[in-house]
């Protein structure tokens, strides 16, 4: 039975690769400080004696005992209420964070997959965005604490892959939902549903025609899974290209729950990408790989995760900072 550490296994996207690997018959080291993310994304596999979980920052020195083969490097604040909240840690797992991974990874002979974001892009200037695009970032921004982490992530693992032969495979993720989503994590779906339960107008940042482009978690940890096992060195941008403005993405959601809250609109914040729709082009080639899940249902599943939170689950996500919803 090979054995799969998983960075940031308690996160949102952390926990369903776990259960993924554990399906496909992996012995998973699961790996969190739990900063953000909540051992209760984890409970369907406690107990099971091919699942162990490590309560450890990453960015100090990992020891795991025995044979390992692959790495999942997932471990960081992902949402912006998160890395605007704890920017120096963002920027430390990203740095000394994977350092520790490729390290580890180097010693034991193990593949290691990052993930990398659509965030590399930053405010683009090209659309749809393709792997060979350098993006249009700002450094010293906001949003340059989770954007130059992501970038300082994919170069040096290339650079442990030049020099050390280490085998590394970069997974360029897009905006993601599914089950498991924080009500407050500050993206624009959460947000948007958070705001419909809770009975409050839904916020628009701009004019409301800045696009973004949502791919359902299952599809998204297949694109990972298949790329890990792949021969595919370079970046590979997983992501669904169905486009939509987030003025209709606000219609579909009030329609989703039912309910007739107003829309109202607010200042665009600093450096907010006005496109985000990836180019899958190479997913679609070297991996076979497409989302399969269309919005509709992929809505009504999420839809149905957040309706069974509790009230108080439900009113401790409102968040009165509303500068921050809408970015990815």
């Amino acid at each position: 039975m090979e054995r799969v550490l998983i960075t940031g296994a308690a996160g949102f996207l952390g926990s369903h690769l776990c259960e993924r690997f554990i399906k496909e018959g992996f012995r998973v080291e699961a790996m969190d400080n739990l900063i953000t993310g909540d051992i209760k994304n984890l409970d369907s596999l406690m107990g099971n004696p091919n699942f162990t979980f490590h309560n450890h920052d990453v960015t100090e020195y990992i020891d795991i005992e025995g044979d390992l083969d692959h790495i999942l490097h997932f471990a960081s604040p992902a949402s912006p209420i998160d890395y605007l909240k704890i920017p120096i840690q963002t920027l430390k797992v990203g740095s000394l964070g994977i350092h520790n991974c490729l390290g580890l990874a180097k010693d034991k002979g193990a593949r290691v997959t990052i993930a990398s974001t659509s965030e590399i892009y930053g405010d683009p200037e090209v659309h749809p965005q393709h792997e060979e695009y350098f993006g249009h970032v700002n450094t010293i921004g906001p949003r340059g604490v989770y954007d130059e982490a992501k970038r300082f992530q994919e170069s040096i693992t290339m650079a442990y892959h030049r020099y050390h032969g280490v085998e590394t495979r970069i997974v360029r993720i897009f905006n993601t939902y599914g089950p498991r989503m924080r009500l407050n994590d500050g993206r624009v779906l959460p947000a948007f549903i958070g705001q419909a339960l809770r009975g409050e107008d839904l916020t628009i940042f701009g004019t409301g025609t800045q696009t973004r482009s949502f791919c359902y978690v299952d599809d998204l940890v297949e694109g990972i899974f298949r790329l890990h096992f792949s021969d595919e060195t370079r970046p590979v941008n997983i992501g669904n290209p169905d486009e939509i403005t987030i003025g209709d993405f606000a219609e579909e959601i009030i329609a989703l729950t039912g309910t007739d809250q107003k829309v109202v609109y607010r200042d665009l914040p600093e450096n907010d990408p006005k496109q985000r729709q990836p180019d899958i082009t190479r997913a679609r080639t070297v991996l076979d790989w497409e989302p399969k899940i269309n919005r509709a249902e992929g809505l009504k599943r999420t839809y149905a995760y957040f309706k069974t939170l509790t009230a108080e689950e439900l009113h401790k996500s409102e968040h009165k900072d509303f500068a921050v919803f809408h970015k990815d």
